[in-house]
């Protein structure tokens, strides 16, 4: 196959790249570097690999044929969509509207990735595809909410009005190597804090879950979701929930920190639970994820530590999500 995937400078989008390039599909790698990096992508390149900066915003033009498309693009942690709100209510609409019609022009199957998000501070526990989330509109986290919101119902409308061959993966908490030190993610966030020696920043009493995936799982589930023939929304994430306070206990352990745990305000509209339902994906994609967080964690603490002997570590971000 050759397939393109927008916003492959990423985190979550260059392990997409490795994943397909290793099962030995064409790839063209679309980003703006807006909160990606090319050395991400920079041990693919060569044959069967090509690489374009460009704003999936404006319009996206790629000669000869497309078998996939794979819309990664957009700001995905709380600090990048909250710097970027303008940025990110474009490219998850004006920049799904572009990638959906260059999916229809080539005739080629379109996964979106969506998130977790779309279920707000959840009333229901945990949170199924058939729950319509809990959303506030109107505050600082619904540029990132409602544009993933608006991308799933474009989606939709491609489907049934154009007959575009859709999927839609709802993506929980992600994490491992390539997470960059300031991202403001919270798993990024402890380990930066602890391996500088600085209070770990824990919001609230640490009280609030999440479910975190390793990136390797997560890749898995939204690889094998591409290739099936499921259309509604599935939820890739880790069922397992931990408090933020464990984490935070987790990581000073595994880093062997000495750091403090410093409290702060629950920033607003920030999610008190979030845990998956993955009976879907269970069920049609035989996936469920297989890394424990301590192994996880260790697996990426050791990236960071490989930043930190090259210098690359600098400072968190205080806002973590």
């Amino acid at each position: 196959m050759r397939v393109l995937i927008t916003g492959a400078a990423g985190f979550l989008g260059s392990h997409l790249c490795d994943r397909f390039r290793r099962e030995g599909h064409s790839v063209v790698a679309i980003d703006n570097y807006i909160t990606g990096t090319p050395e991400n992508l920079a041990h693919l390149l060569g044959d069967g690999f090509e690489l374009v900066q460009h704003d999936v915003t404006e319009y996206v033009h790629v000669p000869g044929a497309l078998d996939g498309i794979l819309h990664f693009a957009s700001p995905a942690s709380p600090t990048d969509y909250l710097e970027l709100p303008i940025q990110t209510l474009k490219v998850g609409s004006l920049g799904t509207h572009k990638a959906l019609g260059l999916a229809k022009a080539k005739q080629a199957r379109f996964l979106l990735a969506s998130t977790s998000e779309v279920y707000g501070d959840p009333l229901v526990h945990p949170q199924p595809e058939s729950y319509w989330g809990n959303v506030n509109p109107i505050g600082p986290r619904g540029v990132y909410d409602e544009a993933k919101r608006f991308a799933e119902a474009l989606t939709m409308a491609y489907r049934r009005a154009h007959g575009v061959d859709t999927r839609i993966v709802r993506i929980f908490n992600t994490y491992g190597p390539r997470m960059r030190p300031g991202d403001g993610r919270v798993v990024s966030n402890f380990i930066v804090q602890a391996l500088r020696g600085e209070p770990l920043t824990v919001y609230g009493d640490g009280g609030q879950t999440r479910s975190f995936c390793y990136v390797s799982d997560e890749v898995e589930g939204i690889y094998r979701l591409f290739m099936s023939d499921i259309t509604g929304p599935v939820n890739i994430g880790n069922p397992n929930e931990f408090l933020v306070g464990e984490l935070a206990d987790l990581v000073l352990e595994l880093t062997g920190s000495s750091s403090e745990i410093r409290h702060l305000p629950l920033p607003e509209d920030d999610p008190k639970v979030r845990q998956p339902d993955i009976t879907r994906a269970r069920e049609l994609l035989d996936w469920e994820p297989q890394v424990p967080l301590r192994e996880g964690l260790a697996l990426t603490i050791e990236y960071f530590r490989g930043l930190q002997e090259r210098k690359l570590l600098g400072s968190p971000t205080v806002l973590t999500g």
